[in-house]
């Protein structure tokens, strides 16, 4: 457990605290572009409806941009001041007939007119003049963090720059596919992380793979939208306005310069901030990551941190970590406002250079006031397209550090990689050829270790503390895979056979017990669905536990959510968790200690009904009790990653100086004072 700091920690410590098999942290330019790239390829899974995401985007900026500079225009030089429609200059050709219809009309007939197209407008696309433009946003109340931002995003959707009735189709239809998007990217990532092996899974905090499956992986829709949206719709856009402002005012091709100039511009001062913005966004998702962590943690440790006393150690340890996460969250926040500060002035300044630039016209009698107006709504959607395209770059990586994390997830080797060979209907049993086990620090769990266990016998792997017998019978379903020598099941290697096939046929019952928040009922079945009631029942009675289950109000069909499952003993969820082993039915059943919390009454029927199960499978039991060893058809006794004895119960403590009966002499002896 990790001391409480209020000491910043470094980069390296924040992503070393986070994860353990996540090593590689930093984002070069090449590798920013890699991501950008492989994230935009989940466009290929939602083609139809990103491209009507998109038509429907462009249609939404080009239709206010198209009508709405020009009924201010119409406003001001033929209403308020009074010019005659026939005498109308710099209009684009598309307008011409609507002037042709306002000609001869009166000043309060044109309002009349306007007004109309205003009511038009709002209904259809929520706009009707400058500055009154509705946008449809309908978003989560969420804070400033990673977590509710993406929440916020994905389950309000992308909003849309309209509003009306085009406005609401549009947030629809955005809003499906990007919970679309995100639905594949966590199952993706989820899948993955399942597949690891145990070696990796016990080197990954809980906490860090939950932030990435539910706040790191949404960060790929932002990317998914920019990496194309942006750039075809700013080029549309832009040509939009550059040909209507130049086909109504041919002479004035400056519009063009002063805008477009902007662009590298805009592009040369945001790359300067890229690395920083990659690197920051890192370091504030695995402080993120680190808190969600410590939660898991204590909560999952709540009976041993309130019996030890530990609420102010674990309150301390979830302070620390917090404001580290709230430290690295602010280094974002600021670094995206100088960013924000340095192209906003950059923006006003050519806002305002424009703008001279028309006053000067006017003053000169070139244009007159309503060209203005008109010509300032146009320079902000010159401007805002050539700003977007230049901004893109820097837009992303934020994102990009997000889905670095997921990709790095997503790009560990999984345990079915392999075999290939489906593994036949397992008819003898389990062979061991000097195998050994070196973990990747160093440590050697086995020792040149050989050992046979057949179909129809129950082998008892015994020994001490450490001596390696978890490790061996990880072997076998291959949560572990041998460093040297093979492990065969009917001559077959597993590491050749698939895991599917092989754990199809393998069932391992953990020391610590694992129930899911549901019935009873299926918790036993969840290993196998179809199982007929009679056959739980009977399993049931083999575990011991259906009497139990039965004095229920609900029998079978009570439901073991956190509050139910904790009022269980720790023996009743072992017996459930050994029917749900024996329903099965696999070949090979493993039970590490699994009368650890058994009473002498319900562990002596368990231990006879296992002989009865063992007819047809192997059952590997490990234990210390001697009690479950002594009925056992094999006792393969181990010490220091090493088989040093093997036989049964009775051939092993004939031999005087045996491990094996050094063993039951201090056993004996702990139980029998009078002994010592």
């Amino acid at each position: 457990m990790a001391e409480a700091t209020n000491q910043p920690l470094s980069d390296e410590e924040l992503s070393a605290r986070a994860s353990g098999i996540d090593k590689h942290t930093t984002i070069d330019y090449r590798e920013a572009a890699a991501i950008i790239w492989r994230s935009a390829k989940y466009i290929r899974f939602f083609p139809v409806r990103y491209v009507t995401k998109l038509v429907m985007k462009t249609l939404s900026y080009a239709i206010p941009l198209a009508i709405i500079p020009w009924p201010a225009k119409i406003l001001i030089d033929h209403v308020v001041l009074g010019t005659p429609i026939a005498e109308a200059t710099g209009y684009p050709a598309y307008v011409l007939p609507f002037l042709a219809m306002l000609e001869g009309m009166g000043p309060f007939e044109i309002l009349v007119w306007l007004a109309a197209v205003g009511v038009g407008l709002v209904v259809f696309i929520g706009s009707y003049a400058v500055g009154y433009e509705d946008e449809l946003d309908v978003r989560l109340v969420g804070g400033q963090d990673y977590a509710t931002q993406t929440e916020t995003s994905i389950h309000g959707g992308k909003e849309s720059t309209a509003g009306g009735i085009w406005g609401y189709i549009e947030w629809r239809l955005g809003t499906r596919l990007i919970e679309s998007l995100n639905h594949t990217i966590r199952g993706q990532l989820f899948s993955r992380i399942r597949s690891l092996s145990i070696t990796q899974l016990e080197d990954q905090r809980i906490g860090d793979s939950m932030y990435r499956v539910m706040y790191d992986s949404p960060q790929i829709t932002e990317i998914f939208y920019e990496v194309t949206h942006t750039p075809l719709i700013s080029a549309f856009l832009y040509t939009q306005a550059l040909l209507t402002v130049l086909s109504a005012y041919p002479g004035s091709p400056e519009v063009f310069w002063i805008t477009i100039a902007a662009l590298p511009v805009w592009a040369i001062i945001t790359s300067f901030f890229a690395q920083a913005v990659r690197k920051r966004g890192q370091a504030a998702r695995a402080a993120g990551s680190l808190v969600t962590g410590t939660i898991e943690e204590g909560m999952d440790n709540v009976l041993a941190v309130q019996s030890l006393g530990g609420n102010r150690e674990e309150r301390g340890r979830f302070d620390s970590d917090s404001r580290e996460a709230f430290r690295r969250h602010r280094r974002v926040t600021l670094l995206w406002i100088l960013i924000s500060r340095a192209g906003e002035i950059f923006g006003r300044m050519v806002e305002v250079a424009f703008g001279i630039y028309i006053i000067y016209k006017v003053v000169g009698g070139e244009m007159s006031p309503g060209d203005f107006g008109a010509l300032m709504v146009y320079m902000a959607y010159l401007r805002g397209p050539a700003m977007s395209v230049g901004m893109l770059w820097i837009r992303m990586q934020d994102n990009v550090a997000g889905m670095r994390r997921v990709f790095a997830m997503m790009d560990l080797t999984a345990e079915d990689d392999l075999g290939a060979t489906p593994l036949p209907r397992i008819e003898r049993g389990v062979q061991m050829r000097d195998v050994s086990l070196v973990f990747p620090d160093g440590r050697r769990a086995l020792d040149h270790v050989h050992f046979d266990a057949s179909v129809g016998q129950i082998v008892a792997l015994v020994g001490p503390t450490g001596a390696g017998k978890t490790s061996l019978a990880y072997l076998i379903p291959r949560f572990h895979v041998a460093t040297e020598g093979r492990v065969e099941i009917d001559d077959h290697d597993v590491n050749d056979v698939t895991l599917e096939t092989l754990r199809a046929q393998v069932t391992y019952v953990f020391q610590e017990t694992q129930l899911f928040s549901d019935s009873i009922l299926d918790n036993i079945r969840y290993g196998n669905p179809d199982a007929p009631m009679e056959e739980v029942e009977r399993v049931a009675r083999i575990a011991g536990v259906h009497e139990f289950i039965a004095s229920l109000p609900e029998g079978y069909e009570t439901k073991l959510g956190q509050g139910a499952q904790s009022k269980l003993s720790v023996g009743q969820k072992q017996r459930i968790a050994i029917a749900r082993g024996l329903l099965r039915d696999s070949r090979i059943l493993i039970l590490d200690e699994p009368t650890s919390a058994l009473d002498p009454e319900t562990e002596n029927h368990l231990v006879a009904s296992l002989h009865e199960a063992a007819k047809d499978r192997l059952v590997i039991i490990i234990a210390h009790r001697l009690s479950t060893i002594a009925h056992a058809d094999k006792i393969v006794f181990m010490e220091d990653g090493r088989v040093l004895e093997e036989g049964s119960h009775g051939d092993l403590l004939t031999r005087a100086d045996g491990h094996y009966r050094r063993f039951v002499d201090l056993q004996t002896q702990s139980i029998d004072p009078a002994a010592q």
